[in-house]
């Protein structure tokens, strides 16, 4: 489904899965709002060869009108917009790129979680082979070293004068016995000041070499991976900073979608649930 005349300056771009993991490539209109009028296009597959030659069948000048676009961190959503929309500015979209930060800080405390399971199990055998009772020792907020692992997930997404009481205390112990989760942390929340502080782009790229220097500096493996993902996209990350600009509107309207199909109890008559997305928003 492609609907020329909802074309706008500022686009989204996204996948969403229709039924049994079918995913279709929905492009819309962010000066819509998500209402009618909102979807430009509904493609079925994510494939640039899939989708290109769609979007191409578009008149040109219409697809020249476009001057942004916001998209995830994806390689083909790219490759669809550059090769459709060739006079767009492309945007990363500013959620996925912390995402993929705040990802790097969770993998520690996962792993480190792991092992503390690993630990309370060889404790456990050892205390029925001794047939004792075993009471695995508790910190002071109560948690044992497995629950304050596992507890500290949501704390550690949020900056320090966003805790509550509890999370302060547990933070306090956390970083103590985990120096290595306070360093990904203050290197987590140091990312998140490039965008909270930042007002333009060379602002913005300089906090970004400081950042980049202090990751090399930690050597911490899931923040090396995560700032070589950010170097090669830097230039659509820091497009962010032209006018503010989010994929949140892509995200809500393929919650719509998802919303829409719930509804109906699933997709049972693909034509038919397509059909009805073209009246609403095409």
């Amino acid at each position: 489904m492609v609907f020329p005349k909802n074309i706008g300056k500022h686009l989204s771009i996204d996948e969403v899965a229709v039924s049994n993991g079918e995913l279709y490539t929905v492009i819309t209109n962010k000066a819509a709002r998500g209402k009618r009028g909102a979807l430009v296009a509904m493609i079925e597959g994510t494939k640039v060869t899939d989708i290109a030659p769609v979007l191409a069948k578009i008149q040109s000048v219409k697809r020249n009108m476009v001057t942004e676009v916001t998209l995830d961190m994806a390689e083909n959503m790219e490759a669809i917009v550059r090769s459709a929309f060739p006079r767009a500015k492309l945007v990363t979209d500013r959620f996925h790129v912390q995402q993929l930060v705040s990802a790097a800080v969770q993998e520690i405390r996962i792993g480190l979680r792991r092992e503390a399971i690993k630990e309370e199990n060889e404790k456990l055998k050892q205390a029925r082979k001794e047939k004792k009772r075993y009471r695995p020792a508790l910190y002071i907020n109560g948690d044992t070293k497995k629950q304050l692992l596992a507890r500290s997930r949501y704390l550690l997404f949020k900056s320090k004068s966003k805790w509550h009481k509890q999370q302060k205390e547990r933070a306090d112990i956390l970083f103590r016995e985990y120096p290595e989760l306070e360093t990904a942390y203050h290197l987590s929340m140091m990312f998140r000041s490039v965008y909270e502080h930042s007002h333009s782009i060379p602002e913005a790229r300089g906090r970004l070499r400081n950042w980049y220097q202090k990751v090399a500096a930690k050597q911490i493996d899931s923040f090396t991976a995560a700032a070589e993902s950010i170097c090669l996209h830097e230039t659509n990350i820091l497009n962010y900073f032209i006018n503010r600009s989010t994929n949140a509107s892509a995200e809500s309207f393929n919650a719509k979608l998802k919303n829409f199909r719930s509804l109906v109890r699933g997709v049972r008559d693909k034509k038919f649930y397509l059909f009805r997305i073209a009246k609403l928003y095409g």
